[in-house]
C-alpha cells in the first residue's frame, strides 16, 4: 500500500504544513538498484584514540567507497572507537563526530567501531557500553533517511572479520537498518577464491520457507539476484502462488507443510549435494488476548514459527545436510523483543527464534562449520500490515527514527547479508530490520 504521506512530505506545501504542526519529516530511502548500487560520495574515517584493532584502513578501502580523511560532504563516517578505554576517553568519541555529523550527506550512513565490554576490566566495559547509548541516540537525532549503527570487534583483532558487514552497512541494501549494535566473532572467512561481488553466492543452494508472497518471496529473489540455486517452500495450499514465484525467479518450488513429520527428511531429498543457506520465514500469527485464548491457536503458532524451526535445524544439522560454511537464517520479530497486545503466542515463538540463534551459534558454528542469525523484522509494508486499521497503521509506519514503514526487501538484504560466504564472524546475531523503532529500543 502506498505511504501517501511519505509522499505529502515529499512536496513544498506538505513539508510546510508538517513542520508548522511539528509533524514527522520522513525522507525517502534509497535502495539498492543496479543503477543506484553504492551511496555516492566519501568515506570519512576518523579515530577516537589509538585502535585496538588491526587493518581498520585495509577493511574500509574494500567497502566499496573512496576514503578520505577530510571532506565537505561525506556520504559515510566511520569513527574507530575500539581504543576508547575510559569515561574520559569518550570525549575523544565527541570531539571526532561533533564537527562533522551535520555535514554527513542525506541518506548517509554513520558506523563506530568498538570492542566488546571486557568483564575483567569495569572501567572499559563501562566506555564501551556507552558507545552503545550513544550510537542509538544518534540514530534518532541525524534525520534525512541517515543511519547510524555500532560495531563491536574483538579487541586485538582484525577489521577483516568485519569486512562484509561494513559493506552491507556502507551501502544502500542497509537502508531500514539503524541504532543497531553488531558483535562479531574473531571468525575470518576460509581462504579460497574471491567470490564475485555482483553474485557472491554463486554455487551455493538457498531454500527460503515461506516464500510465496511477502518477505519470504523477497529473500528468495534476493537470494537468486546473488548467483543461488534457489528453493521455495510453502504450504501445498499455497501451491500456485509459489509456483508463479518461482517461474519469476528461476527457481524449485518444494510444496511442503513445514510442521510434516518428514519435513526434514523432503528437504534433504531435494537437495542431494546440501544445502549452502536455509533461511527460516514461514510462520502465522493466531491473534487474541491470552484471557480469550483457546489452546490449539496457542499450539499452532508456536508449532509453526518455532517447534518445526527447531526441529528442522536440529535434523538437517545431524544429517549433514547444511554444508560447512553454511548460513542459516531465522526470522525473528520486534514483537519478540518489545510484546504486543494480543499476541502473547507469536511473541513467545519470536523470542523463542532469539534464544534459539543465541545459544545454536556458537555450537553450530563449532561442532558443523555453520553460523546461525536472524533477521527481526519492525513494520514492514506486506499485504498483512495493510490490512491493519489505518490509525494503528500509520503509527506503526512513524514510530521509528525513518518515519516510515519498511519493504520486504530490506529484510531480504540483511538476510542476503548473513548468507554471504565472508560473514563468517557473523554469528548468534540478531538483526532488528525496522528503522530503529521506538517499540523495544
Amino acid at each position: 500500500m502506498a505511504d501517501r504521506y511519505l509522499h505529502l512530505t515529499g512536496t513544498a506545501p506538505g513539508r510546510f504544513l508538517t513542520r508548522r504542526l511539528g509533524l514527522p519529516q520522513p525522507a525517502p530511502l534509497r535502495r539498492w538498484t543496479l543503477e543506484t548500487p553504492r551511496l555516492e560520495g566519501p568515506l570519512l574515517h576518523l579515530t577516537a584514540g589509538a585502535s585496538a584493532v588491526t587493518g581498520v584502513a585495509e577493511a574500509l578501502s574494500r567497502s566499496g567507497l573512496p576514503v578520505v580523511g577530510d571532506t565537505d560532504r561525506p556520504a559515510a563516517i566511520v569513527l574507530d572507537a575500539t581504543g576508547v578505554t575510559t569515561a574520559a576517553g569518550l570525549g575523544d568519541v565527541h570531539a571526532a563526530l561533533h564537527p562533522v555529523v551535520r555535514s554527513l550527506a542525506p541518506g548517509g550512513r554513520i558506523v563506530v567501531l568498538g570492542t566488546v565490554p571486557s568483564p575483567d576490566d569495569h572501567h572499559q566495559a563501562a566506555a564501551q557500553q556507552a558507545l552503545e547509548g550513544f550510537v542509538r541516540s544518534l540514530g534518532k537525532e541525524t534525520g534525512r533517511g541517515s543511519t547510524v549503527q555500532l560495531v563491536r570487534i574483538p579487541a586485538g583483532g582484525a577489521a577483516r572479520a568485519a569486512e562484509s558487514t561494513l559493506r552491507f552497512l556502507l551501502s544502500p541494501r542497509s537502508a531500514y537498518v539503524s541504532g543497531q549494535v553488531i558483535e562479531l566473532t574473531a571468525a575470518t572467512p576460509t581462504p579460497g577464491p574471491a567470490a564475485d561481488p555482483a553474485a557472491p553466492l554463486t554455487g551455493r543452494t538457498a531454500l527460503v520457507t515461506g516464500a510465496a508472497r511477502g518477505i519470504g518471496a523477497a529473500v528468495a529473489s534476493v537470494l537468486a539476484r546473488d548467483g543461488a540455486r534457489v528453493i521455495v517452500l510453502d504450504v501445498p495450499g499455497a501451491r500456485e502462488e509459489l509456483e508463479r514465484t518461482a517461474d519469476r525467479l528461476g527457481a524449485t518450488a518444494l510444496p511442503l507443510d513445514i510442521t510434516a513429520p518428514d519435513a526434514a527428511d523432503r528437504i534433504a531429498a531435494a537437495v542431494p549435494d546440501g544445502l549452502g543457506v536455509l533461511v527460516h520465514n514461514a510462520g502465522i500469527t493466531r491473534d487474541r488476548r491470552l484471557a480469550n485464548m483457546p489452546a490449539d491457536r496457542w499450539a499452532s503458532v508456536i508449532e509453526v514459527n518455532l517447534d518445526s524451526v527447531l526441529r528442522t535445524t536440529d535434523e538437517l544439522l545431524e544429517a549433514g545436510v547444511i554444508t560447512r560454511g553454511g548460513r542459516i537464517v531465522a526470522t525473528a520479530s520486534i514483537a519478540g523483543i518489545a510484546g504486543n497486545t494480543g499476541q502473547t503466542n507469536y511473541a513467545a515463538s519470536k523470542a523463542g527464534i532469539i534464544g534459539l540463534v543465541r545459544s545454536l551459534g556458537p555450537r553450530a558454528a563449532a561442532d558443523h562449520g555453520v553460523t546461525v542469525n536472524a533477521v527481526a523484522p519492525g513494520f514492514i509494508e506486506t499485504k498483512m500490515t495493510a490490512a491493519v486499521p489505518l490509525f494503528i497503521r500509520e503509527a506503526g509506519r512513524r514510530m521509528n527514527s525513518l518515519s516510515q514503514g519498511g519493504l520486504p526487501v530490506d529484510v531480504a538484504e540483511a538476510v542476503a547479508w548473513f548468507a554471504q560466504p565472508d560473514s563468517t564472524a557473523v554469528n548468534g546475531q540478531v538483526l532488528r530490520v525496522c528503522g530503529q523503532s521506538l517499540l523495544g529500543a
